[in-house]
């Protein structure tokens, strides 16, 4: 029987681990997490935050994730487009989903992510 999930696995390229721990821990403000020596040799890195594990690993034929995507709970989800805004990172904002408000980013590495959060109140036009 399922309980949870345990982490989402994203893939990246050799060698981009700096760019991911910039922006994984310093922008997104997750902690980097050690991984098992016998899994740290074949490179990548491990965040969490509040429940949420986020693994990227390392794909030497890299391509990264245009649709298939984790969506990430914020709260006030202005300011945390705003910051990722400031960092370079995109932000295109969706309506799509009622009850929510959301937007789409990018990793450094080109993997898609989604950030939401609940309103606890009518979202208002075109939310």
């Amino acid at each position: 029987m399922l309980t949870a999930v345990d982490h989402i696995q994203l893939a990246a390229p050799p060698g981009s681990e700096p760019v991911l721990r910039d922006y994984y821990a310093d922008v997104l403000g997750m902690t980097e997490i050690p991984k098992p020596p016998a899994l740290a040799a074949r490179g990548g890195c491990w965040f969490r935050a509040d429940g949420v594990h986020l693994h990227l690993g390392i794909e030497h034929d890299f391509h990264p994730a245009k649709k298939a995507h984790p969506g990430l709970r914020v709260v006030d989800i202005e300011s945390f487009a705003a910051r990722l805004a400031a960092c370079g990172a995109p932000v295109a904002w969706d309506t799509g989903l009622p009850g929510h408000r959301r937007f789409y980013s990018e990793d450094p590495v080109g993997n898609r992510l989604e950030f939401l959060e609940p309103c606890l109140r009518a979202c208002g036009p075109g939310w």
